[in-house]
């Protein structure tokens, strides 16, 4: 597994990390969930993605007794806070940020937290008083490194632009083939201030990984024919993406690649991507993801695609 720094950071991550959103501690069962995990580790990923909401702390909990088999000092434990646990647990003023780490830590059954991420801005809480209290966080010894998801480049620079406070060294975007805004947006604003990007849905939602046919009906126990999970599919979902993910599969075979280790190796692809983030319902899955590590696109591959996506204007 090849390894990559976190920014300008000491993080230092393998390029395919493992994420539990909609599956551990929610929809796949604890037993296939932690066999996931074990998986991920043995096959070299080194960064576990979090967040407090995800089962509402059944996913931390869950990483928290899986990784507690291993040594401390062989992973890197990520998680969020924002988003609600409970009635009035909410955004990310300063007592929210303070509680919710001490929870995330409980959960884990670890000391500290390497990279502690704002889920999203919280538009009713002074962006100093976040700042204050992540700083805090850091000095106490509780996270290593704050970050944040989805931010704009104005709400980046104005947290750099504070006084005294801890500067961020993480970015986690939506980022893949299918969804290109980030290099309009946010990625210029992270190369500027030393930050690296840990994006999530590479694979699109599982529509890169080639599953999907136009014409077809999506295949049973996929995302998409799932009832629970299909609105989380968002436009992925639709025709003109499928149609494009069928054009992809040529441009992947002609490569002598299979459609996920394209989308990985695409995202990965620019150096201002730390890691790219996966999920796992079946630890089978995770080889064939490890399996883009290291893998560069030629430039005739990289045209191929743009030719099927086109560029961000």
């Amino acid at each position: 597994m090849e390894q990559r720094k976190v920014g300008e950071s000491d993080l230092v991550t393998s390029e395919i990390a493992l994420g539990s959103w909609l599956t551990y501690g929610d929809r796949v069962d604890r037993e296939t969930a932690a066999d996931c995990v074990r998986r991920a580790y043995e096959l070299g990923i080194s960064l576990f993605d979090c967040a407090n909401v995800y089962g509402r702390g059944a996913a931390e909990s869950l990483l928290g007794e899986v990784l507690g088999d291993f040594p401390r000092d062989s992973y890197l434990l990520a998680t969020k806070v924002y988003f609600p646990m409970g009635r009035g647990e909410l955004g990310l003023s300063a007592a929210q940020v303070r509680k919710q780490c001490d929870e995330s830590l409980r959960r884990f059954g670890v000391d500290h937290i390497d990279l502690y991420q704002c889920h999203r801005y919280d538009t009713r809480t002074p962006l100093e008083e976040t700042m204050t209290a992540l700083t805090e966080l850091v000095a106490a010894g509780k996270i290593r490194y704050a970050g944040f998801s989805e931010w704009t480049p104005e709400q980046i620079t104005a947290a750099f632009e504070l006084p005294g406070v801890t500067r961020f060294a993480s970015s986690q975007p939506e980022y893949s083939i299918l969804h290109r805004a980030p290099e309009e947006t946010v990625f210029g604003a992270c190369e500027r201030f030393g930050i690296g990007n840990i994006v999530y849905s590479p694979l699109a939602q599982g529509v890169l990984t080639g599953k999907y046919r136009a014409g077809e009906a999506p295949p049973e126990g996929s995302r998409a024919a799932g009832r629970a999970t299909r609105g989380s599919m968002g436009s992925y979902a639709g025709a003109e993406n499928i149609k494009k993910a069928d054009q992809l599969r040529e441009v992947a075979a002609a490569a002598g690649l299979s459609m996920t280790q394209l989308a990985l190796a695409w995202a990965l692809r620019d150096p201002v991507v730390s890691a790219t983030i996966v999920g796992a319902s079946r630890p089978e899955q995770l080889e064939e993801s490890v399996s883009a590590s290291g893998v560069t696109l030629d430039a005739a591959t990289l045209a191929a695609i743009d030719a099927v996506t086109g560029t961000p204007s």
